[in-house]
């Protein structure tokens, strides 16, 4: 996006031209209050643009105004492209500069994702990746943050999907007749895609069948897709780890030794996983690495220090 003619920098906008908010569920995007007069084409919409060409050999180069598609016109679209994405509301604000690495791997993640981001090539072939670790390390941020500068700073068309609730769509486009195929057909074409909860579901046929065809469907037009997961990148299973010596386990150390033993590769099958190391760069965050979400709520209900004017017991 381009900052304002001016040179000033808005204090809401940060001088970006457009705002990113939270509607509901989805994020919102709009044009910022400071620009919604263009103070280039005054509201119409053109400019007029000076180019050079050369028509004749013995005139020489001439030089000729024409009438173009104001910057404010492109802002309008790519706006109107970010409300289509489908990103979540709850990381409206996410970016590769608020994102927290809090070791090597996440500190990669990031990297990665802002390559891809500010190197993508419209005109060429870009490998996609694939963010594989617990829950809560920041994957659906970045994720966010990619399709975020694709949209508004690059020009291009994406979308974002949970993979569970793509499913829980297309049966419900089967009770008003339609098929799957039309519903995933918006999903196969668009020049980025990012699926969300890559494994997750109950693996049933029609899920298997679904996300078979919309990899395919990609795959074969070399599109580019990106992917999170909290199922193991690794290709061969490793030995389980051994009980605590207590032998006491909690419902999350059940849920989380469970999913270690679990493979993407498991998930989705051979088919689906030899496309993925093809098309994608490969990123896992260590099981060790903490969940953000759990880290605020942790700090949210400790306890502070005591009023003032109030003594400890010991």
């Amino acid at each position: 996006m381009v900052t304002k003619a001016s040179g000033e920098v808005c204090g809401e906008c940060g001088g970006r031209t457009y705002v990113i908010e939270r509607q509901g569920d989805r994020a919102h995007a709009r044009v910022c209050r400071c620009s919604t007069r263009c103070t280039l084409c005054d509201g119409r919409g053109f400019t007029y643009e000076v180019r050079e060409e050369t028509f004749s050999a013995k005139v020489g180069p001439k030089r000729y105004e024409v009438l173009v598609p104001c910057v404010c016109q492109h802002r309008a679209k790519r706006v109107s492209h970010f409300n289509e994405v489908g990103l979540p509301g709850v990381m409206a604000h996410a970016t590769f500069e608020n994102y927290r690495a809090f070791n090597e791997a996440q500190d990669r993640a990031r990297n990665l994702a802002m390559h891809f981001a500010h190197h993508y090539d419209k005109a060429g072939v870009n490998k996609g990746f694939v963010l594989s670790g617990p829950v809560g390390t920041g994957k659906t941020h970045l994720l966010t943050a990619t399709l975020k500068h694709l949209v508004l700073e690059v020009g291009l068309e994406a979308r974002y999907v949970e993979i569970s609730l793509l499913y829980a769509t297309i049966r419900r486009g089967f009770q008003e007749g339609k098929s799957g195929g039309e519903i995933i057909g918006p999903l196969s074409d668009v020049e980025v895609l990012a699926i969300d909860e890559l494994g997750k579901g109950r693996g049933s046929p029609f899920e298997m069948e679904t996300l078979d065809e919309l990899i395919a469907r990609r795959y074969n037009a070399g599109r580019t897709t990106l992917f999170a997961t909290n199922y193991s990148l690794e290709p061969e299973r490793r030995a389980a780890r051994a009980p605590a010596p207590s032998g006491y386990r909690t419902t999350e150390d059940a849920k989380t030794a469970a999913r270690d033993m679990e493979l993407i590769r498991e998930r989705v099958g051979e088919r689906i996983y030899s496309r993925l190391c093809e098309m994608c760069s490969f990123v896992e965050l260590p099981k060790e690495t903490p969940d953000q979400r759990r880290m605020r709520q942790e700090l949210d209900v400790r306890p502070g220090p005591p009023p003032s004017g109030m003594r400890s017991k010991h």
